[in-house]
Formats: C-alpha cells, sequence, structure tokens
C-alpha cells in the first residue's frame, strides 16, 4: 500500500479484549500496514465514537460478543443511520455460529471473519484485508 493511500485511511477496532487488542496491533504493525488505528471496547464505545469524531473510519473491525452493547447491537445501529452506513465494517469474532454470521450480513456487514487461533492465522487474514479493502477494492476515504 503507497503512504499516501494509507495517510488518508484509518481503522477503528471494536474489541473488549486486551490480549486480541494487543494482538491485532501487532499483526498489523508486522504487516506494514501504517494506517491509524483506534480502539474502542464496546458497541456504546464504538457509537460515541463515531457521533463525536472529526474524522469518521474508513473501515470498522467489530467483534460480537461485548459487554454494554454488543457488535449486533451496533452494527444495526450503524447501518440504520445514514451518516454512518457507508463505512464498511468487517466483523472479526470468535464465533462461527451460521446464525451469526446470516443475521451480520441482513444487517449490513461487509464481511465476517472468525479470529484464527493463532498469530500466525491472524497475520494472514490481516495481510489478506490489506490486500482487498486497501488495494483492491475502492471505499470511501472522506464519509
Amino acid at each position: 500500500m503507497t503512504n499516501l493511500k494509507m495517510s488518508v485511511l484509518s481503522i477503528l477496532i471494536a474489541d473488549d479484549d486486551e490480549d486480541d487488542k494487543f494482538l491485532l496491533k501487532s499483526a498489523f504493525e508486522e504487516s506494514g500496514i501504517d494506517a491509524p488505528l483506534s480502539f474502542v471496547d464496546n458497541g456504546q464505545e464504538l457509537l460515541d465514537f463515531l457521533h463525536t469524531t472529526k474524522k469518521l473510519p474508513s473501515i470498522i473491525l467489530l467483534d460480537l460478543n461485548m459487554p454494554k452493547k454488543d457488535g449486533r447491537e451496533a452494527l444495526k445501529e450503524i447501518k440504520e443511520n445514514p451518516k454512518f452506513r457507508s463505512i464498511p465494517i468487517l466483523i472479526l469474532t470468535t464465533s462461527n455460529s451460521p446464525e451469526d454470521i446470516k443475521n451480520c450480513y441482513f444487517l449490513g456487514a461487509n464481511c465476517f471473519i472468525t479470529k484464527p487461533s493463532t498469530f500466525e492465522g491472524l497475520m494472514k487474514v490481516i495481510g489478506e484485508l490489506n490486500k482487498f479493502w486497501f488495494n483492491i477494492a475502492s471505499i470511501p476515504t472522506k464519509l
């Protein structure tokens, strides 16, 4: 990815697990993705962030199982809001439930990924996300 393109992209990660956040940050760094990363701990913090930030994120990685407001509720509210609905939301969760997959796509998720069990697996996922979302797909950078 070119530095120019990365300089206009930002990634928001909603996940309550501190270990997962550390691993995600490490995977992005080791993959050479230098887009700014922001973290929130739950769906309510995610919505608060979106409502108060001056620059909306280019992409959101969303866990489903979080306290206060889970990822499903947050996904629904984001996709119902005209200001936020064009932000690509990639579900990254431990769930592999067919019901969760079906419901997330129904609610407007752009992608559903079950978290890999190893750091090497996570590196592969982040590498593929980088290839597709930041090099192949066109996403709005100024929402």
